[in-house]
C-alpha cells in the first residue's frame, strides 16, 4: 500500500482536492492518501515550506508528498521530484523545498519531463499525480525526469547573522490557527550564535528578554490561577523548534491571538540582539 500526502493551496470549497484523490485511486486503488493540509494561503510559499518541514519527519519512509502550492508550469517555475530523507516530494521548483534540504541533502532531484505528453492547465492532478503513482510503483526518478544538481532556494527562509555575531536578523514565516506568530529563527541557531549571552527580542515595538519552554509558564507558580494570564505575551520556542511570539491562552474572538494584538504579520522582522556581558538574567536553554 502507497502512501501519499497532499498539500496545497486549494481549500475545499472547490473541486481541485476531490479531483485529485480520485485520479490517484484511479491509479493506485489501494493507496492512502493523508490530506496535510488544502488551506495554505494562496501561493505563500514560504508558509507551505514551514508546513512541509515540520509535518513529514512524521511519516514513514518511502511516503510521497504533492505538493500544490503556485504550481502552474513556466520557464522559471519548473516542476521536480525529489528524494531526500528517504521521502519523496514532487513539488514546483520554487523554493517551496527550501527549509528541509537546507539542512539535508537531497539524495535525488529530477526536473521531470513528461509535460510534452501530458497537456494541462492543472499539473497536481495531471502531472503529479502521475509521477507520485509511479514512484510508489517502485519506478526510478530518472526514467521521469532529468537529473539535476541544484533546486531554487529562498533567501528569505533563512535568518541573517551579524558579521560580529550579535545579532540574528529573522522574520515571521507563519501565523498558526491560534495567532500565534512563528519565525525562522531555530532554537539550534540561538544557542549556536547567543552562547549563553543575555538578549533581547524584538519585534515591532515589543521585546522580550525571556523564552519560555512552554505556554504555561508564563504562569509561573500560579499555574492553579493562570487565569489572571490570559492575554499576556510571551516568546517560546515551539515544538518544531522555531521562536514563537504568541498571546497566553489566545483566542481569536475575544483575547485575541498575537498576530492581531501586536501587529504582527508575514515577513515581519524579528530581531534577537546578544549582549556582551556577564549578567545572564534567564537560564540558558538546554
Amino acid at each position: 500500500m502507497s502512501l501519499i500526502t497532499l498539500t496545497t493551496d486549494f481549500g475545499t470549497k472547490d473541486h481541485f482536492v476531490g479531483a485529485v484523490k480520485g485520479a490517484i485511486y484511479s491509479e493506485l486503488s489501494d493507496a492512502k492518501i493523508v490530506d496535510i493540509t488544502h488551506e495554505i494561503s494562496p501561493f505563500n510559499i514560504t508558509e507551505t515550506a514551514y508546513i512541509l518541514k515540520n509535518s513529514y519527519k512524521s511519516f514513514p519512509d518511502k511516503t510521497i508528498h504533492i505538493v500544490g502550492v503556485d504550481s502552474e508550469l513556466s520557464k522559471d517555475n519548473k516542476h521536480i521530484a525529489i528524494e531526500l530523507d528517504n521521502h519523496f516530494f514532487v513539488c514546483p521548483d520554487n523554493g517551496i523545498i527550501s527549509m528541509i534540504a537546507s539542512e539535508i541533502i537531497p539524495t535525488k532531484i529530477v526536473e521531470i519531463n513528461i509535460h510534452d505528453r501530458v497537456e494541462s492547465s492543472f499539473p497536481v492532478l495531471d502531472v503529479f499525480v502521475q509521477v507520485a503513482c509511479f514512484i510508489a510503483r517502485g519506478g526510478n526518478l530518472t526514467v521521469i525526469g532529468k537529473e539535476i544538481q541544484t533546486y531554487k532556494k529562498m533567501i528569505e527562509i533563512q535568518p541573517k547573522v551579524s558579521q560580529a555575531q550579535n545579532q540574528i536578523v529573522g522574520g515571521v514565516v507563519y501565523i498558526d490557527n491560534y495567532g500565534n506568530v512563528i519565525s525562522n529563527i531555530s532554537k539550534k541557531m540561538f544557542q549556536e550564535i547567543g552562547k549563553g549571552r543575555r538578549f533581547k527580542a524584538n519585534a515591532r515595538r515589543y521585546s522580550f528578554s525571556k523564552i519560555f519552554t512552554k505556554y504555561n509558564e508564563v504562569a509561573g507558580d500560579s499555574a492553579h490561577d493562570s487565569i489572571q494570564y490570559d492575554g499576556d505575551k510571551l516568546a517560546l520556542f515551539n515544538s518544531a523548534g522555531y521562536l514563537e511570539i504568541a498571546i497566553y491562552r489566545s483566542n481569536l474572538d475575544s483575547v485575541g491571538g498575537a498576530s492581531t494584538l501586536l501587529g504582527l504579520g508575514y515577513r515581519d522582522s524579528i530581531t534577537i540582539d546578544f549582549i556582551n556581558d556577564s549578567k545572564p538574567d534567564y537560564t540558558p536553554l538546554t
